[in-house]
């Protein structure tokens, strides 16, 4: 059995379609078709039911991807393993929007001139979604809000650095907090997200009550609201947020309580230690 062909099924499936998948791989949707129908017939199953342009799994099929996963894996650690530094390889990533426009561009200068042999491939994603794949070893890693639970044993957190809360406006605004609540459109932070939780917690010990112009779970779509004189709003401060929105005022709210905690999450059992290890090491600018 030919391990890219594996490479090939899980490619459909995390990408959902045939086409998709393709593109992934840098090869022609009739190269994956074949690759996929070789499999088909060399395990004697169907592993993709085709409706329209999508490709769905079938039951036969997920019960193949967790060991699939694990023989693509450890194929890919070999090169891993001859490496003494284990500088060489590839991770899947799975990042939160304002990672990517804020730690990841340093991150990736960083990594190709200290170790240009390793290749990210980078999943945006919400936190709690994030999280999913995770487990579902569907990722190598994610980098998403501290989870508002405890997480099981057999998963590594690092803290990789915190945002505090801030109150952004218009600079036309010079309203204060509780003022500018009662005065201008509020866009909310969305209170069901992991980071929005926070800002929830400020409203609620602060007794500021008020009716949200509307919820958003997009952070640097609310900053360009606030930006563009929409509204106000309560948000995390991270690291890129006045490169997409230059209108804007800034009052930070000093209390450790309210800040949002970045973490990167991992399995305990990886075979991409050395290299998860090493990106940390570049975030904390060792």
């Amino acid at each position: 059995m030919d391990v890219r062909f594996l490479k090939s099924l899980l490619a459909v499936i995390d990408k959902g379609s045939i086409a998709d998948a393709a593109r992934h791989e840098n090869l022609t949707s009739s190269a994956i078709s074949q690759r996929i129908q070789a499999l088909e017939k060399e395990l004697g199953v169907t592993l993709f039911s085709r409706i329209g342009h999508s490709a769905k799994p079938t039951e036969n099929c997920m019960r193949l991807v967790p060991r699939a996963r694990k023989i693509v894996q450890e194929i890919q650690a070999l090169k891993t393993d001859l490496d003494p530094l284990g500088l060489t390889g590839e991770l899947r990533i799975g990042a939160i929007s304002t990672v990517l426009t804020g730690l990841i561009p340093p991150l990736m200068k960083k990594l190709m001139a200290q170790a240009p042999d390793v290749k990210l491939s980078i999943i945006p994603g919400t936190s709690a979604s994030l999280y999913e794949r995770l487990m579902a070893e569907e990722l190598d890693a994610v980098v998403v809000v501290n989870p508002p639970f405890d997480v099981p044993k057999m998963v590594k957190k690092v803290t990789l650095y915190t945002e505090p809360l801030a109150f952004i406006k218009p600079k036309s605004v010079s309203l204060t907090i509780k003022e500018a609540m009662q005065a201008v459109p509020y866009i909310q932070y969305d209170p069901h997200s992991w980071g929005g939780r926070l800002v929830t917690e400020y409203l609620h010990d602060e007794k500021i009550t008020m009716d949200p112009l509307c919820d958003l779970d997009g952070l640097e779509a609310i900053a360009i609201l606030v930006s563009e004189g929409v509204g106000v709003s309560l948000v995390p401060y991270w690291k890129g947020l006045e490169k997409i929105a230059n209108n804007i005022m800034v009052n930070y709210v000093d209390i450790k309580k309210y800040q949002r905690e970045i973490v990167l999450l991992y399995p305990v059992q990886t075979i991409n230690h050395r290299l998860i290890n090493f990106l940390v090491s570049l975030v904390n600018g060792e």
